[in-house]
């Protein structure tokens, strides 16, 4: 059921917003601010095109294994997701709240000859106007939202049925602490101090509950780590820090 206008915009935080314009310009330096999330991307790309390909009977070795398939990236930022889901043959839709974000996912898309329809817009905005999508991501966002359970009600009212929500994020356990926050931010220096607020870190438990009272059933989940040596991102058992988890709405 669509969210109704009152509904609308109520999980922006302006200050995380603001946080992440600030960064706007090195959205695609993989040696800049975002470098973490360049090298994290193919591990989440690979985990949504694999359990988008068996949710929909697809070949994954296919040239474009998402053909037909309509996919919304909530939380776009620049686009880094969008533009190798597009690739994959997805029909793209990319919102973001910050204008800026937009400006510079456009700009890149256009450059790569990309076709993606973006758009300065929130979740609760766009669920308002009844649009429907096969595939919703919301990744590395619901740490940076001002109410979890509205946000994902509107992620889950875009899913259509049968559809999926994706959603990644970091645990809040000491380890995530020591390592996604004091690890990452002051001793390496990967991302800017104050990127993440670990009060704002949400357990797997708890988000598997708020999809729950969205409507949605958890299909699957995964951790991901960081291997130092060869510096590089792959699917683990192991949760604690950072984890993905898909979450299936209930076909008509």
């Amino acid at each position: 059921m669509p969210l109704g206008p009152a509904d609308a915009e109520v999980t922006v935080d302006p200050a995380e917003v603001q946080k992440f314009e600030r960064m706007a310009a090195e959205w695609w330096d993989p040696d800049g601010k975002f470098a973490p999330l360049h090298k994290f991307n193919p591990v989440r790309l690979g985990y949504v095109r694999d359990v988008v390909a068996e949710h929909f009977g697809r070949d994954v070795t296919a040239r474009a294994p998402l053909s037909g398939l309509r996919l919304l990236d909530v939380g776009c930022g620049g686009g880094i997701l969008c533009e190798p889901m597009a690739r994959l043959g997805a029909e793209v839709v990319g919102i973001d709240p910050s204008a800026v974000n937009i400006e510079a996912a456009r700009r890149h898309a256009a450059k790569a000859g990309l076709a993606i329809d973006y758009r300065a817009a929130t979740a609760e905005g766009l669920a308002a106007t009844g649009e429907g999508f096969d595939v919703v991501l919301a990744m590395e966002v619901v740490e940076h939202v001002a109410d979890i359970d509205a946000f994902l009600a509107a992620c889950a009212a875009l899913a259509r049925p049968g559809g999926l929500l994706f959603v990644a994020t970091i645990n809040r356990t000491l380890k995530a602490f020591a390592l996604a926050i004091v690890g990452a931010e002051y001793v390496l220096r990967w991302l800017p101090r104050g990127t993440h607020d670990y009060g704002r870190l949400v357990r797997p438990a708890e988000l598997e509950a708020s999809l729950a009272r969205a409507g949605l059933a958890v299909a699957d989940s995964t951790g991901a780590t960081y291997n130092p040596l060869s510096d590089r991102w792959s699917r683990s058992t192991d949760m604690d820090v950072n984890y993905m988890i898909v979450a299936a709405k209930p076909a008509a």
